[in-house]
Formats: C-alpha cells, sequence, structure tokens
C-alpha cells in the first residue's frame, strides 16, 4: 500500500534497484535499450528461436566523461543489489559529466539471460559525496556496501516486539500498518522467515498509514502497550488476531471490539492496554518508528529492511528468502 500517492517515485527508484517483478513496471519511466536490428523473416513458418540473452551495444569510450564513479564503483554497487539473481545481466554504458561539479549521469543495459524480459535501460546520477544517488525523485544509497548507514540506523533506532535472536547482528525489521491488506497477506511470509531463518532477529515495527487507514494508529498504539504489559509473546499472540480480524478495523467502534479481543487473546487486561494507548510515551514512540520508517526512505508497507536493505515483504516468498541468504552472505554473516 503506496503511503502518498506522490511519494509513487520513491518507491519507484527503490524498486528499480530490488525485485524484477517490480522493476519492469518501474523501468517504463526510463527510456528502453536500443532495439536490436530483427532477423529477416524466413518464407516458411518455423519454429521460433530460443531464447537468449540480449546483446547489448559496444560501449562507446567517449561516453565515459566523468572521473567518478569508475565503472568498477557502478558494477560493485550494481552487484551488491543484483548480485542474488544469478539470471541478472547488465551492462555499464555511459558515466557522463554534467554541467553541475562531482554530478556524473550513469546509463546501465538490463537484461535477463534467458531471454524472457525486454532489455531496459536505466539512468540515475551519482551525487558529488559518491555515497547516494538521485533515481527517480528520490535519493538512495550508493557504494560496493550501499545499506550500512541503514543498517546502522536500525541497530539503535528500531525497537518494536521481537522474535527470534536477541543480537542485532542479522535483523531483519518489518515495516507495517495493521490495517494494510498486503500487511496481512504478508505475514504468511513473516513466519516462513522466522522458520528459516531461526538465528535472526525479526523486529515488528508500527508505520500506520493515517490518512488512509484511520484506526492503524490506535492499532499500533495498543500493539506498544501489549509489548510493555505482556512481552514478545503476547504481543506476537496479539498482532496475528488483529490481522485475523481485519475488517473490524473500518470504523472505530468495530476497532474496538476487534483490538479488545486481540488483547483478551494475548491474555492481558483490554481496560489496562485502552489506558496505556493514551499515554504521551506511548504516542511518541508510535510517532518515533513513524519517523525511522520515513528517515530510511520506507515509501510503502509492507516493507521489510535486511541488515538495511529495503525489499517489500510481500514478494513472492522464494525471491524474498534468496535476497536474504545473499545479503546475509554480502554481510560475512555465517548461518
Amino acid at each position: 500500500m503506496i503511503r502518498l500517492s506522490v511519494r509513487f517515485a520513491r518507491a519507484a527508484a527503490l524498486f528499480c534497484l530490488s525485485l524484477p517483478l517490480i522493476q519492469a513496471h518501474a523501468q517504463t519511466q526510463v527510456p528502453p535499450a536500443p532495439a536490436q536490428t530483427p532477423a529477416t523473416p524466413t518464407p516458411t513458418p518455423a519454429a521460433p528461436a530460443p531464447a537468449g540473452p540480449p546483446v547489448f551495444p559496444k560501449p562507446d569510450p567517449a561516453n565515459f566523461t566523468a572521473v567518478t564513479p569508475t565503472k568498477d564503483d557502478v558494477n560493485a554497487f550494481l552487484q551488491s543489489n543484483w548480485g542474488y539473481d544469478e539470471n541478472r545481466m547488465w551492462q555499464v554504458q555511459a558515466i557522463l559529466k554534467t554541467p553541475v561539479d562531482g554530478l556524473s549521469k550513469v546509463v546501465i543495459f538490463i537484461g535477463d539471460k534467458t531471454g524472457k524480459e525486454k532489455p531496459q535501460a536505466l539512468e540515475f546520477f551519482v551525487l558529488p559525496d559518491g555515497k547516494h544517488i538521485i533515481s527517480g525523485d528520490d535519493v538512495l544509497p550508493f557504494g560496493a556496501h550501499p545499506f550500512t548507514e541503514n543498517r546502522a540506523e536500525l541497530e539503535q533506532r528500531a525497537d518494536g516486539p521481537y522474535r527470534g535472536a536477541a543480537g542485532k547482528n542479522f535483523e531483519m525489521v518489518e515495516f507495517a500498518d495493521f490495517e494494510c491488506p498486503h500487511c496481512k497477506e504478508a505475514q504468511a511470509n513473516m513466519d516462513k522467515l522466522a522458520v528459516d531463518f531461526p538465528n535472526a532477529r525479526i523486529v515488528f515495527q508500527n508505520d500506520p498509514i493515517e490518512q488512509i487507514h484511520p484506526e492503524a494508529l490506535a492499532a499500533a498504539e495498543y500493539g506498544v502497550c501489549v509489548n510493555k504489559l505482556g512481552g514478545n509473546t503476547a504481543f506476537f499472540q496479539f498482532a496475528p488476531a488483529v490481522f485475523d480480524g481485519q475488517e473490524g478495523l473500518a470504523t472505530p467502534d468495530g476497532a474496538t471490539l476487534t483490538l479488545n479481543s486481540a488483547v483478551t487473546k494475548a491474555g492481558l487486561d483490554p481496560a489496562k492496554v485502552s489506558a496505556c494507548a493514551q499515554t504521551a510515551a506511548v504516542k511518541d514512540q508510535v510517532k518515533a518508528s513513524i519517523k525511522l520508517a520515513s528517515d530510511l526512505g520506507v515509501a510503502s508497507v509492507p516493507m521489510l529492511a535486511i541488515n538495511g536493505r529495503l525489499v517489500p515483504a510481500n514478494a513472492p516468498y522464494d525471491t524474498l528468502k534468496k535476497i536474504i541468504e545473499y545479503q546475509v552472505k554480502q554481510d560475512g554473516i555465517t548461518q
């Protein structure tokens, strides 16, 4: 669920460097790679030729006018983002100086080794600090290890209930909204991840989108109090009950009944949780969680931060698991 329509560009910019299934949609905003010359048609019908990798045009040395970043820098950045996908292929086509001192324009051609996806072109600008790019309308981290700063922020500021390991060396932080249907769908993935990655610390971080989900903020505040009064075990009984009864959050009265029922299922007193949810400290904690999501560039929910790497939590599970395994390896974590 996109937070606000004006933030769509940020989501597209993030996703074009994330999942192939989302990338194809995001990249309709950039020009396609030059079409290859079609083969001469045969006079009689023939079986289609087997698909194969695209052949990119040979890069022109005249299109590498910027001193930084180097081609190796760009390739290392793309390897960090795309290395999990054995079928992904790319070619750095240009690294150009711009009229702005230190600002470089990078052009990449992207393809699929199986030939199933149409080749695409991606353009972004590397900022003078060498640590960020402008892609679409947003600023994203750049470098061989682009998720390091996000990872450090999460280690310091992610304070939601968690399951799994107590340590933060391998941390997955889910940003979610209790009233968001896509977040409800993502819970199946989150439960599988808890089983497949028992050494991970899996954190639930509130990111309610009150503009379109009026009762999501109250649900988040209840969740904070359930965790305060009953700990992680109580919260992970409360949360599934709220998602299961999500339709009840459609009205204020329904939300009260749904949340109180979920509190009871978690073994706590609804009156005590309700009183806790009205306190300034709890409201401030939810606001801080929303601020954390915004600071990290979380443009939509459900979102999963894997040691700082943002990936939609409702992505196909096999793809999600592959990205996690790759990121863990990149970070030198032994499973």
